[in-house]
């Protein structure tokens, strides 16, 4: 199993950025997905999950300005965010459990300034 995520950089406030992750060695269509964050000095955070039939959820912080979806043909899974804060910047990870294993991507860098 391979996770490849991208798209992560350095905005201002207010600005948005769009996540991927490119999964490999999986029947993707199957599993769910999720997206986590690490914030520098803290705990990796679940920031939203999707499930196979497309049914997402958020924590409480990004609802509204944050979405997860999926493209199953294309085995590739995205996270938009939008009116991005300071709070948002961390490690960008996608996940998924796999043969009850964690498998995580790389990581990708979100930093927002004020």
């Amino acid at each position: 199993v391979q996770l490849q995520a991208s798209g992560g950089g350095l905005v201002q406030a207010g600005e948005s950025l769009r996540l991927s992750c490119a999964a490999s060695g999986i029947n993707f269509r199957l599993y769910d997905m999720d997206w986590y964050r690490q914030a520098p000095g803290k705990g990796r955070e679940l920031v939203a999950s999707i499930d196979s039939e497309g049914s997402a959820d958020y924590t409480e912080s990004v609802k509204g300005r944050f979405t997860i979806s999926r493209d199953n043909i294309r085995r590739r899974l995205w996270l938009q965010m939008d009116s991005l804060k300071p709070e948002d910047t961390a490690i960008y990870y996608c996940h998924v459990m796999f043969a009850r294993i964690d498998r995580w991507g790389q990581g990708t860098l979100v930093t927002v300034s004020s």
